[in-house]
């Protein structure tokens, strides 16, 4: 089995092949994005393999730095602007702001520019029902003008298009006629046919720019692999970490625009099950940002929304994620004040930080971590890059502020620190969870040597290390199952009259799955759920579970009360006396997959660890620090270590302070607690 997580930076390449992992890293490449998956399956040897498992963040890049095809939008005259408007909902930071725009306005950086934005005459009313027939005269004349705009694709969302698709259906096939067969289209009614029409109108824009990208990538994915001798199935990673064969997530593949934080938060729930640890707060240290999820009991929360930018909204399931612009890049620079500021620019892959050698002036946290000791210059990433410390001084050394630079370079590191700190305890407060009760996974190629000194700021009950940190989310891509899935809105009051017109919009969801499935279906686990609401609210509590079962007048009375369970635990009140109002009802049919287990080792009494050797770290006080140095293929299950302590590993450093202790556990992780605890 092959998990692949491919990343602006680097490419992440896990093969399980009985019961063993190999891995290995590639740097990413904008021009030719498949390339390197190529190259990290032929290095591990792909051939013969029965499974290649895919997640990107190719799409989720590409609309952030605006690399993106022309496309155009189609709806009901006078709409154009939605998307100009998005919610106009302002972010807490830029409330008494004047001068914000939203990042994807008009006076910012659009989607698609207004000129492109054309309405047609046409309107349904909410109950489906024509007010005003299609225009196709003028739909005509619209279409023209984007014919000589040269256009790569079109989305078309009409007012109450998910009601009733007759003109949707009819502007596609107008597309075609005008524009030619070989235009991509997205209809709303069909990409996501739910209620709001801003939601339902950027995630159709987001589909169309992802059919674009995705299309010829996924095509040249699927002929190299096989010209490399792989005859197995290969699978695209969702915004929830579940996967779709890749042709399937071709047909929606707004839904592949974001994979890689989920799946690591689903490799934590996998390791975490394993380890007895089922409440969880995970960590994804990267090179630009720090992506918090979190686990209770052993589930994630899981969205029914998302946002890629702020009020870019994305109708998909999703796993749960916050980020802070606090990473392994973060840029170091000086704030109006002369002091210290860490984020949220980063040095990204080109030119990197300093240290690299690659041009880099800025110094990033990188560059501190080398300066204070914990990253080996000579035995970064397994020795394949040698490090510049001399290029990471000079560039703390340019920093233009009066603070000395011993507290510059502490400085970075503890601002990112707390930032990350920050982020977690947000998270935490946000759903109600008492933080004591939860250990912190620590994952993402720089998350071992910053997220343990997070444990000196929250009262957190451990900082967990998991085997191959770099590349946890790509091994999550192995620990997670098929799932096909349809949703539709409509709303309803749930009463046990209102019970025969829910059942029917479950039946005629599942009914459709198993046609797309075949024969596989017969079998299979089929979850059900609804997002609903309060009658009275204008937002849902998202995917609240139906229960097994023929949906009666009597089950309904469950479902509701399976509601008032759901918005207790995510909001802390319980409003049982009002009513409850289905909005969104969806249908999964799960194909299970082979999963990468993680194999116990027997339990070995406590003893203490041998170092490799004694090394000098700087800056983290005062005067100089010795530690001991450790390798982590060489630590045992029951061997401690006392901090301060450096692990080093082919592509990762975990970094233990002073005044904490690490154990190696059954499953090869490594579990940081403060000493006497």
């Amino acid at each position: 089995m092959f998990g692949v997580d491919v990343g602006g930076t680097f490419t992440d390449v896990v093969a399980v092949r009985d019961g063993q992992i190999s891995v290995t890293k590639v740097p990413s490449s904008r021009t030719d994005p498949a390339a390197p998956v190529v190259e990290g399956a032929r290095r591990l040897g792909v051939a013969g393999s029965t499974t290649f498992n895919h997640a990107s963040t190719m799409g989720l890049n590409a609309v952030i730095e605006r690399r993106l095809p022309k496309i155009a939008y189609v709806t009901t005259d006078g709409f154009r602007d939605v998307l100009d408007r998005g919610n106009v909902h302002k972010p807490l930071d830029a409330q008494t702001d004047p001068a914000w725009r939203r990042s994807f306005g008009d006076a910012n950086r659009p989607l698609v520019p207004r000129y492109l934005r054309r309405g047609v005459k046409e309107r349904i009313k909410a109950d489906g029902t024509i007010l005003i027939p299609l225009d196709e005269d003028h739909a005509r004349s619209q279409l023209e003008v984007l014919r000589r705009c040269n256009v790569e694709g079109v989305a078309i969302c009409t007012i109450n298009g998910y009601v009733n698709a007759e003109h949707e259906v009819r502007l596609r096939e107008l597309v075609h006629e005008e524009l030619g067969a070989h235009v991509p289209v997205s209809i709303s009614s069909e990409t996501s046919p739910l209620a709001k029409e801003y939601a339902r109108a950027s995630t159709t824009v987001i589909d169309v720019f992802m059919k674009l990208l995705f299309t010829d990538y996924s095509d040249k994915l699927n002929r190299d692999l096989r010209e490399l001798g792989f005859d197995g199935e290969l699978n695209f990673a969702d915004c929830a970490a579940t996967l779709l064969p890749w042709q399937e997530a071709l047909d929606k593949p707004f839904r592949i625009v974001f994979a890689g934080p989920a799946a690591g938060t689903i490799s934590s729930a996998r390791l975490g099950e394993a380890i007895g640890e089922r409440n969880l707060l995970c960590a994804d240290v990267g090179g630009t940002s720090t992506d918090v999820s979190l686990i209770v009991d052993g589930k994630p929360f899981i969205q029914n929304t998302f946002e890629l930018e702020h009020d870019l909204i994305i109708n998909a399931l999703s796993t749960e994620v916050s980020s802070v612009g606090a990473g392994g890049g973060s840029l170091v620079t000086v704030s109006p004040s002369g002091g210290i500021q860490v984020g949220p620019g980063s040095a990204g892959a080109e030119p990197g930080p300093a240290c690299y050698g690659r041009g880099g002036t800025i110094p990033a946290v990188t560059d501190a971590c080398l300066l204070m000791g914990i990253l080996d210059g000579e035995t970064f990433a397994g020795g394949e890059m040698k490090l510049d410390r001399l290029a990471a001084e000079t560039a703390f050394a340019a920093l233009d502020t009066p603070v000395t630079f011993e507290a510059r370079v502490r400085s970075a590191y503890q601002l990112a620190v707390a930032h990350m700190a920050e982020e977690v305890l947000n998270v935490a407060v946000r759903h109600g969870v008492d933080i004591r009760d939860f250990a912190l996974m620590s994952y993402g190629a720089a998350g071992p040597m910053l997220l343990p000194a997070v444990l000196d700021l929250l009262p957190l009950k451990s900082a967990v290390i998991p085997p191959y940190p770099g590349l946890f989310s790509a091994l999550g891509l192995l620990s997670t199952d098929q799932v096909f899935y349809d949703s539709r809105s409509a709303y309803v009051t749930l009463s046990p009259d209102s019970a025969n017109e829910i059942a029917a919009v479950f039946d005629e969801m599942e009914q459709h799955l198993r046609t797309r499935v075949g024969e596989v279906a017969d079998g299979l686990t089929v979850r059900r759920s609804f997002d609903g609401r309060l009658v009275g609210q204008s937002w849902e509590t998202p995917f609240i579970e139906i229960p097994d079962g023929e949906i009666t007048s009597t089950s309904i009375e469950r479902i509701v009360e399976a509601f008032h369970d759901a918005y207790e635990k995510r909001n802390g009140n319980r409003f049982a006396q009002i009513p409850v109002e289905g909005v969104t009802y969806g249908v999964e049919l799960v194909v299970p997959s082979d999963k990468v287990e993680y194999v116990r080792a027997e339990a070995e009494a406590a003893f203490a660890a041998e170092p490799e050797r004694l090394i000098t770290l700087d800056y983290v006080a005062e005067g100089p620090v010795q530690a001991r140095e450790y390798l982590r293929d060489r630590l045992s299950v029951g061997a401690t270590l006392e901090g301060p302590a450096v692990i080093r590993e082919d592509l990762s450093t975990t970094y233990i302070l002073p005044g904490q202790r690490a154990t190696i556990g059954r499953c090869a992780e490594i579990t940081i607690e403060r000493s006497g605890h």
